[in-house]
Formats: C-alpha cells, sequence, structure tokens
C-alpha cells in the first residue's frame, strides 16, 4: 500500500468515527434507508452490502469501503439475529410451500453500521493491504436516461472492487438491468444477482456455469418476495464478469453487450426476442402465443421473451433458461482500444474502457 493510498484511508476512517462517535442506538434513525422493510436471511448479505456501499461511496477509497462491507456484513452473519425476526404470520401456510424466516430491516441496518464502525476502530490500529486485485485499471462511464417512462425502471451495478467486497481473488463486475412494469425486479436483480454469483462453487473454473445458476437462483428468490409483497415486475439483464484474462458475459431477455476490438464489433449474444424462432416454437410448446402490436409480443402483451420476475408468465422450469457466452481475450498492447458497451435500447450505458 502507498503513502497516499493508507493516508486517504486513515482520513476516511477517522472521519466515520467522527460521524458515528457512538453505537446506533434501538431509536437512532438509520442514515440511508434500507431497499425493503422486511428481508429473508437470503437477502440479508445482499441488502446490507448495498446500505454499506451507498453509505460509504461517496467519500470512502473504493477499496477501503468495499472491505469494510465485506468485514462489517461477515461479523453480522457471525451473529445471533433471530432478536430481529418478525412475528410469525397467524396464517397457515400451503403444504407445498416452506416457511420463509423474515427479519426486520431497521433494526437488522442498526447493527450492520455498528459493525461498520467496529471495523473502522480496529482498522484505525492496524490498516489491512487492499489485497489483490487486477493489474490493471479499467474505466467506467455510464449513462441513464428515462425517455418517455413515467419513471426510471432501469438499473445499473458497478463493482470495480467485486473481489474486495466479496472476499475473492479477481474480479470486476458490471450489469444492467431493464425493468419493466415497476422497478422491483431490477432492483432486486442489482441487489443480489452478484451476491449469488459469488456463492457459486463454479466460478473459478466456469463462470458461465456460476452465472446460469446465479440467474436460476435470483429468480427463484424474487419469486418468494414478489409473492409475499404482491409485486408483479420483471427485468431482463445482462451482466460481465471481468478477470485479469476472462471477460464472461451472461444475459436474459433482451439486454445486450457489445464487444468493440480495434474498432471492429464483436459479437458476444444474440438477445432472446419473440420474434427468434427458437424463442417462438419454446414459447408455443408451453402453450402461449406471439403477437405483433406495434412489436412482437409474447401473449399480445410483453415485448420480451426471457426476464427475472413474471411469474405469473412462467408455467414452469422451462421459460428460466437462458444463455451465457464466455470470451476469453489476451492483453493487448495499450495503443490497441477495447471496450465493451453494455446496454438496453439505449436507456442504460455502462462501458468498460480497456486499453
Amino acid at each position: 500500500m502507498s503513502c497516499v493510498e493508507q493516508g486517504d484511508a486513515g482520513k476516511f476512517l477517522k472521519s466515520f468515527l467522527e460521524d458515528f462517535p457512538n453505537p446506533l442506538g434501538t431509536e437512532d434513525p438509520l442514515p440511508i434507508s434500507p431497499l425493503s422493510r422486511k428481508v429473508s436471511m437470503q437477502e440479508v448479505k445482499g441488502e446490507s452490502l448495498d446500505l454499506g456501499l451507498r453509505l460509504l461511496s461517496a467519500s470512502a477509497p473504493s477499496w477501503l469501503g468495499a472491505a469494510m462491507c465485506n468485514a462489517a456484513v461477515t461479523e453480522l452473519l457471525k451473529d445471533d439475529l433471530s432478536p430481529h425476526y418478525c412475528p410469525k404470520d397467524p396464517e397457515p401456510q400451503p403444504e407445498d410451500e416452506q416457511e420463509v424466516v423474515l427479519l426486520q430491516s431497521e433494526p437488522l441496518q442498526r447493527l450492520f453500521i455498528n459493525k461498520l464502525r467496529e471495523v473502522c476502530l480496529a482498522w484505525q490500529k492496524q490498516l489491512p493491504s487492499p489485497g489483490s486485485s487486477s493489474s490493471r485499471t479499467h474505466s467506467c462511464s455510464v449513462h441513464a436516461i428515462r425517455n418517455t417512462r413515467r419513471k426510471m425502471e432501469d438499473r445499473h451495478i458497478i463493482l470495480k472492487d467485486f473481489n474486495q467486497l466479496l472476499g475473492l481473488q479477481d474480479g470486476e463486475y458490471y450489469a444492467v438491468f431493464d425493468g419493466h412494469g415497476g422497478v422491483d425486479a431490477a432492483t432486486y436483480a442489482a441487489t443480489h444477482l452478484h451476491i449469488v454469483l459469488s456463492q457459486q462453487e463454479a466460478l473459478k473454473s466456469d463462470a458461465a456455469t456460476a452465472f446460469k445458476s446465479s440467474f436460476t437462483q435470483t429468480d427463484d428468490m424474487f419469486k418468494i418476495k414478489a409473492k409475499r409483497e404482491r409485486l408483479r415486475s420483471g427485468s431482463t439483464g445482462v451482466a460481465a464478469l471481468l478477470t485479469s484474462d476472462r471477460l464472461t458475459v451472461s444475459w436474459l431477455g433482451d439486454s445486450q453487450a457489445m464487444l468493440v476490438r480495434q474498432g471492429e464489433p464483436v459479437t458476444l449474444m444474440e438477445p432472446h426476442k419473440p420474434e427468434r424462432e427458437d424463442e417462438k416454437k419454446r414459447i408455443e410448446d408451453l402453450g402461449g402465443c406471439i403477437a405483433f402490436i406495434g412489436c412482437w409480443r409474447v401473449n399480445g402483451t410483453y415485448a420480451v421473451s426471457r426476464a427475472i420476475g413474471e411469474q405469473s408468465r412462467k408455467p414452469n422450469q422451462k421459460t428460466r433458461l437462458l444463455s451465457s457466452y464466455k470470451y476469453v481475450f489476451k492483453r493487448k498492447p495499450r495503443s490497441t482500444l477495447t471496450y465493451l458497451n453494455i446496454a438496453w435500447e439505449r436507456q442504460i450505458r455502462s462501458v468498460i474502457q480497456i486499453d
């Protein structure tokens, strides 16, 4: 760690403890609102890391904020969280449904912020090193517009310190989620997909398979939340994991990624659209239909054929199949311009500049 990095980290730790001189009490307001009022145990890590990054990102060095969040959530998950359980629903659960334990989000996040404070106190005495990271730094820009929609329903996430945040060896994570029928599914995917991905045993050896499992598991998790909270939204998505020598892109629906090398586009994927012959056959085999109403639509309604959420339109597991493409690249001289463009119909664009 350079003297400058060490100095910046020390200044932030001091500033954080000035903002939080004492642990938050049970009645103290949270400095930033959590995404949800109630969370399942599966959702604790994603929701806590989201709140932590939003709290720290404005002033903490990127690596330090990610490492602090990782250390704090690790300690949080070691605690007995049963005092924060929500009262059980008196209505009996259907026999085919597993009971889900829910936690109250506000007291849980007070505990998480107190864990961040404890990490600060410990790291003032002994600051850890930034840890492993890619030897190259990739610049990134984001553009997001609402267009003619009443509300912005899309979400994007950029985690240059994916490895620090989740205790991994190497990696940067970028994703765009195009929500429809509301923002809930897109927000959920942006909060939890990378958490689920980091927990896949196949991630180191086969990132494409890990991505497929992660999309499916995230959809399963959102299905439970959507039923509980009567949410009807959906989201397509495209995500990219960039390591020191490999780029893995995975997608669902018509969100797209395009790689450009030396000014020439490299085809990475074919988006899932209703008019694709294989998609049309799959939908019709499941009892649906494709109709042209301004554009090709599933059952005359949605212009996408695959998405997270939209559970009422998923008759069985086959509708959740997705594709994943793995592109392996070798390093090029700095004079060679390479970039990755992740977007959905110009709504959101995340660009990774590799040079």
